[in-house]
């Protein structure tokens, strides 16, 4: 058994390799089949227009040999970079701030310690280009600078693309246009998709809303870290991109699509909770085990399961649940 994953993961000492073989070996004719596709579909000419056609493809994954390519275009990162030649490289050149220098530095150990390309030892070592991405978008946004979350968030992107610049601009894309300010000092939109998550489970899965009344669980407390680290080290790898292949395309109504799914295929588990650290602790478990293993499946469900929602439902209620915290602030 490889105790290591393909990105460099290492495996936990409770790896249960059995059901992962077993899964694996289904998906990869899943992946072969959609490989095939994908070459038809770009033709080698790396381009993609939005279409219907388009979004049905990415939301059943895209190749990994595809991945970074697609992500770039259907993000506008492409576009970004090509109309920006050589700015990457004048941020790193540039004048920089020495408290921001410092923050980044005093996480890089920190940064996925059990991944293998990212210890000091690895050659290459990524942390070289995990900081070199977080020195340059710190100085690019300014508002933003460096905050926790956004350099698991860079590392994955490192990992996919083998690449800075185009990790920078697509990490510029996440946090400036796709997740409404999440990483501000105020996180502002981060509390407040926090609030909407919690309405929508109201609407959704009443009995797990009513619970965490009743019980006085505050929705941050299970799960901002899904919404910060966009579903790193919370779900498996393999999970993790795929909900990010639908991220770039589709927009941050994904999120809110995984962790409805979350709950409401684990309702039943959920609800045998009776007091407040058991509530946490079901929400910790409901991120392991074959739901979530089994990506494939389990993306099919996040767009059947949630049922129907739309970006003007999410922009409804971010608009009354940002006066909320607002207020509360």
């Amino acid at each position: 058994f490889c105790r290591v994953d393909p990105y460099g993961f290492e495996r936990p000492e409770d790896f249960d390799y059995a059901s992962y073989e077993a899964f694996f070996s289904r998906y990869l004719v899943v992946l072969t089949r959609r490989a095939i596709k994908w070459s038809k579909l770009l033709k080698g000419n790396n381009s993609i227009r939005k279409s219907l056609k388009v979004k049905r493809y990415i939301r059943k994954g895209i190749p990994n040999e595809h991945r970074a390519l697609v992500w770039m275009i259907v993000s506008g990162a492409q576009a970004n970079m090509e109309q920006n030649p050589g700015y990457y490289h004048r941020l790193l050149e540039g004048e920089k701030n020495a408290k921001l220098l410092e923050a980044i530095k005093t996480d890089m150990n920190r940064t996925f310690p059990d991944n293998v390309k990212f210890r000091k030892t690895a050659d290459p070592c990524l942390q070289h280009a995990l900081y070199n991405v977080l020195v340059a978008y710190g100085h690019h946004n300014k508002a933003v600078g460096y905050c926790q979350g956004m350099n698991f968030i860079a590392g994955y992107l490192i990992l996919i693309t083998k690449n800075e610049e185009e990790s920078f601009w697509l990490l510029d894309a996440l946090i400036g246009r796709i997740l409404p300010d999440y990483y501000s000092p105020a996180m502002l939109g981060l509390k407040t998709d926090q609030e909407v998550l919690g309405e929508l489970v109201k609407m959704k899965v009443p009995a797990v809303a009513e619970l965490m009344e009743r019980h006085g669980v505050m929705w941050t407390l299970v799960v901002s870290r899904w919404f910060i680290c966009l579903f790193i080290d919370i779900l498996p790898v393999e999970t993790v991109l795929r909900i990010w292949d639908c991220l770039f395309y589709e927009g941050s109504k994904i999120i809110f699509r995984v962790a409805l799914t979350l709950i409401k295929q684990n309702q039943a588990f959920i609800l045998e909770a009776t007091n407040f650290p058991d509530i946490c602790d079901k929400f910790k478990q409901i991120t392991k085990g074959t739901l979530v293993t089994e990506c494939h499946s389990f993306m099919q469900k996040i767009f059947t399961d949630p049922g129907s929602l739309s970006m003007a439902t999410i922009n409804k209620l971010r608009e009354t649940c940002r006066e909320k915290v607002l207020s509360q602030g």
